[in-house]
C-alpha cells in the first residue's frame, strides 16, 4: 500500500480532505476496554472500524467490502446492515482481507489513508449512535485517534443508519 508509516498516512489524508485529527499514544492493549482506560475515556467513545465482506446475492460468485464503524460498546447487527447496505450477505472479514483491504492490521484500522479496492474507496457505514468527539485506529499499534464524527462523516460521505445490536 505505502512505504509511510501509519501515521502519516492518516494525516496526509485527514489534511487532504480538511479534518482535524489529534493523535494520542495509548501504548500496548489488549482489549478496547484496556485501550479506553490508557486513553482515559469511556469504551462508547471508541469507534471500532471493522471490514465486512458482502455479496449482492445469495449465490454471488464474488464479493466485495464495505467499512463499518460501530462504538466500542455496541456490537454489528448483520441483518440491520444487510438491509441499509442492500446486499444479500454481509460477515466480518478475515483479518488477512483486512489487512489486504486497506493496508492496516486489526485494531488500527480507520478510513484515513485506507487503501482502495480496484481503484475505488471503500462504502462506509456508521451506526446513527455515533456523534460529537469519537476516538479510533490510527493506522498503527498503541496510537489512536480523535475526530469530530460529523467532519469524519462529511469528508467521507459515510452512509449512517441503525446497524447496532
Amino acid at each position: 500500500m505505502s512505504e509511510y508509516s501509519g501515521r502519516e498516512r492518516v494525516l496526509a489524508d485527514a489534511q487532504r480532505r480538511g479534518v482535524r485529527v489529534d493523535f494520542a499514544d495509548r501504548g500496548p492493549a489488549t482489549s478496547l476496554e484496556e485501550a479506553a482506560a490508557n486513553l482515559g475515556i469511556a469504551p462508547s467513545e471508541i469507534v471500532k472500524t471493522l471490514i465486512a465482506k458482502v455479496r449482492l446475492t445469495q449465490t454471488a460468485a464474488s464479493h466485495s467490502y464495505l467499512m463499518v464503524l460501530i462504538r466500542g460498546d455496541q456490537q454489528v447487527d448483520w441483518a440491520k446492515l444487510r438491509r441499509s447496505a442492500g446486499v444479500k450477505k454481509a460477515a466480518m472479514a478475515a483479518p488477512e482481507e483486512g489487512f489486504e483491504v486497506t493496508g492496516y492490521r486489526p485494531g488500527t484500522i480507520t478510513p484515513f489513508g485506507a487503501g482502495t479496492v480496484e481503484g475505488h474507496a471503500l462504502p462506509i457505514f456508521a451506526d446513527e449512535s455515533i456523534a460529537g468527539q469519537i476516538c479510533m485506529g490510527a493506522g498503527e499499534p498503541g496510537l489512536n485517534l480523535f475526530v469530530e464524527a460529523a467532519e469524519l462523516f462529511r469528508s467521507f460521505d459515510v452512509t449512517c443508519a441503525d446497524i447496532a445490536k
